[in-house]
């Protein structure tokens, strides 16, 4: 698969996602402060966005190593848009409702690299073959 292909799938869980995102924020927001919304939708999403990733964009089996590591490289993700809806709303004055929205999808590049190291590791384009190659001419 493609890398552009990781890009439009990781693009398809992400809406996913956000939709999922929104929905437990805009739920938890009856109860709760807006940031304290923020913080348990934020990790309630993550867990199906785990599996979504593996399955769906990286096509790659969910281990308890890469579950484990997820959430670490998504703390990005949850500081830009932590920070995000805080500057949002609290210094710019934008509407609660949308600041999550806003500040969702200026993390996205970031936490696309970071899945995308967790899901498939280190660059594995150098095959046993060619380090083989590698250390036979040395």
């Amino acid at each position: 698969m493609t890398v552009t292909w990781q890009v439009v799938r990781f693009g398809l869980v992400g809406v996913v996602n956000t939709g999922t995102y929104y929905g437990l924020y805009l739920l938890l927001g009856l109860r709760l402060p807006y940031i304290a919304a923020h913080v348990v939708a934020f990790a309630l999403s993550m867990v199906g966005s785990f599996f979504l990733t593996s399955y769906f964009t990286y096509r790659t089996r969910p281990t308890w190593r890469k579950f484990l590591l997820f959430p670490l490289t998504n703390a990005a993700n949850f500081v830009l848009t932590t920070v995000g809806v805080y500057v949002l709303v609290d210094l710019l004055g934008a509407n609660p409702r949308y600041a999550p929205l806003i500040a969702a999808a200026a993390a996205i590049p970031v936490t696309f690299l970071l899945s995308r190291t967790i899901m498939l590791g280190p660059d594995t384009s150098r095959t046993r073959a060619s380090l083989t190659e590698t250390v036979a001419s040395k």
